[in-house]
């Protein structure tokens, strides 16, 4: 199908990108700075359900992601299609792959984290590297490119703690890109403003038909033309 960009007021937040349509599914590319879920301090503040339910009628959240994360969302749009999902995802049967800018480079191509985290636990309500009372957090990780002063990392997730990718980022000496909140440093000159990370696609099963479905959303602009800017870099 061909995607659609809902509209906005100016004022509002971005607006999502439709990838994916059809009576069991919705899958949106949801830009950073939308709210998955209503903002529990002002609730008027826009958020997905609240702009895509005029328009394709009610919505079942399966999964969420931080409001400044952007990327694939499914959506279910029937209560048996909502029971399907979140079967697969308490399962681990939905595969989900992240794209993330992170200052400085690792010397290896491929590992795997794992380090239990414990979500609020500094007075910063960072999740936090806990071995001994967090739980359990896997991670595998892979670099995709190289650059002078960043990298490219893709981050598969076994688990879904909160926050689980910025902090086992940050843990391994590789913060995301302006992830002030994990200790990430501001690089100048850089197009992106704000979190560098990206929910790049899922593997799952249609609830419905069950055939395999890889959902993959496009890169941001910002992302995008900071990735351009890196590689730019690196050339000269």
């Amino acid at each position: 199908m061909n995607p659609l960009l809902l509209s906005t007021s100016p004022e509002s937040d971005p607006a999502p990108e439709v990838l994916w349509a059809d009576a069991a599914l919705l899958v949106i590319n949801k830009p950073a700075g939308l709210r998955s879920l209503p903002d529990g301090y002002d609730p008027s503040r826009p958020y997905v359900r609240a702009l895509l339910e005029p328009h394709y009628g009610r919505l079942w959240m399966v999964h969420r992601l931080d409001k400044d994360t952007s990327g694939v969302l499914v959506l279910a749009r029937s209560a048996t299609a909502h029971r399907a999902l979140n079967t697969q995802f308490e399962q681990h049967l939905v595969r989900k792959t992240y794209h993330a800018l992170a200052a400085g480079c690792p010397e290896w191509e491929e590992t795997t984290v794992c380090l239990s985290l414990r979500p609020n636990g500094d007075r910063h309500h960072r999740t936090v590297v806990d071995q001994s009372s967090g739980k359990p957090a896997v991670t595998r990780l892979r670099l995709l490119q190289c650059f002078p002063a960043a990298c490219l990392i893709e981050a598969q997730p076994e688990t879904g703690r909160t926050h689980q990718i910025r902090a086992h980022l940050a843990a391994s000496g590789l913060p995301i890109l302006n992830d002030s909140l994990y200790g990430a440093l501001p690089l100048p000159g850089l197009p992106i403003d704000s979190l560098a990370l990206h929910a790049h696609s899922l593997e799952l099963t249609h609830p419905v038909s069950g055939l395999p479905l890889h959902l993959e959303a496009p890169y941001p602009p910002a992302f995008h033309a900071t990735l351009e800017y890196l590689r730019a870099m690196t050339r000269n």
